[in-house]
C-alpha cells in the first residue's frame, strides 16, 4: 500500500496536467492567458494547489565561479485545494500577470540570442510536487524600450546577444533579483573606441530606468574599463525625444572624457 501511494505521488496512474496559452506573446506589465486542463488518473486524489511560475535563465557569479541556472521570478496560485476523482477533468482558466521588470526575449520578430523564458505549471498532490515542462513565452519590448533600441540600430549598433545576471545595479530600484543586459557591437563611428555597449531596462508602470554600460578599449596611454550612464524615461514623453541624438551625445561625451574621442 505504501509503495502504491509513492507511485501515485510520483505520477504513476496519477493526474495529468496540460497548459495551453491563448497567446504566448506578451509585454512587461501585461498578462498571459490560457487554460490548464487537469485530468484525473486511475484513482482519486486530493490536490493541494495548482500554480504557475515564470522562469528565465540566469547567470550567477559566486566567488571565482560562474554558472547558469533557471530561476523562477514570479508565481501565482491558480487554485486552492480540491478533490480530483478518477478520470475527472477540470479546465481551469487563468490570467497570469507578467512583472514590469521581466526581461525581453524578442525584437522585431527575432528571438534575442541568449534568452530563455517559460511558464511552468505546478501541481501538488500528497505533498509531492509535479513540476511540468516549460511552455515557451515570448516577451516583446515596451513601446519606450523599442524607441531606444531603434535609436541604437539607427546609429549603426548591431545586436550581439542578451543575458540575465543575478544581482542588483547600484543606485537603481529593482524588485526582481536580477537584471537583463542587451549587448550590442559598436557602430562604425565608435569602432576601435569601445568593445561593446550594454543596455539594461528597469521598468515600472509609469517610467523606466535605463542603464548604459560602455566597455571601452584600453590604449597605449589609457586604461580599459567600463563607463556607466543612467537616466529615467517617462512613458508619457518618450515620443518627444530624439533618442538617437541623445544617445550619440552621451557616448561621444563619455569617450571624449577618456581621451578616446576627439
Amino acid at each position: 500500500m505504501v509503495f502504491k501511494r509513492l507511485m501515485q505521488a510520483m505520477g504513476v496512474g496519477g493526474p495529468s496536467v496540460e497548459t495551453v496559452l491563448a497567446n504566448p506573446n506578451c509585454r512587461p506589465g501585461g498578462q498571459l492567458e490560457g487554460t490548464i486542463a487537469v485530468t484525473g488518473g486511475d484513482h482519486g486524489v486530493d490536490v493541494s494547489y495548482l500554480a504557475l511560475g515564470l522562469l528565465t535563465r540566469v547567470e550567477v557569479e559566486s566567488g571565482d565561479n560562474e554558472y547558469v541556472t533557471n530561476q523562477e521570478f514570479h508565481r501565482q496560485h491558480v487554485t486552492g485545494a480540491f478533490r480530483l476523482e478518477a478520470g475527472q477533468r477540470y479546465d481551469v482558466p487563468f490570467r497570469f500577470d507578467v512583472p514590469w521588470e521581466t526581461p525581453v526575449t524578442e525584437l522585431y520578430g527575432q528571438h534575442l540570442h541568449g534568452m530563455t523564458m517559460g511558464l511552468r505549471t505546478e501541481l501538488e498532490v500528497a505533498r509531492a510536487v509535479d513540476k511540468g515542462d516549460l511552455d515557451a513565452v515570448a516577451v516583446h519590448p515596451l513601446p519606450a524600450q523599442e524607441r531606444l533600441l531603434e535609436a541604437l540600430l539607427r546609429l549603426g549598433f548591431r545586436f550581439a546577444r542578451a543575458d540575465v545576471e543575478r544581482g542588483h545595479i547600484y543606485g537603481v530600484h529593482q524588485t526582481l533579483p536580477f537584471y537583463q543586459e542587451i549587448e550590442f557591437y559598436p557602430a562604425p563611428q565608435y569602432a576601435g573606441r569601445m568593445n561593446q555597449l550594454e543596455v539594461t531596462f528597469i521598468a515600472d508602470p509609469r517610467q523606466m530606468q535605463v542603464v548604459l554600460e560602455l566597455d571601452k578599449r584600453g590604449g597605449l596611454f589609457t586604461s580599459g574599463g567600463d563607463a556607466f550612464g543612467r537616466f529615467t524615461v517617462d512613458y508619457a514623453s518618450v515620443e518627444q525625444t530624439d533618442w538617437a541624438a541623445q544617445l550619440d551625445a552621451w557616448l561621444r561625451q563619455s569617450l571624449h572624457r577618456r581621451g578616446l574621442f576627439s
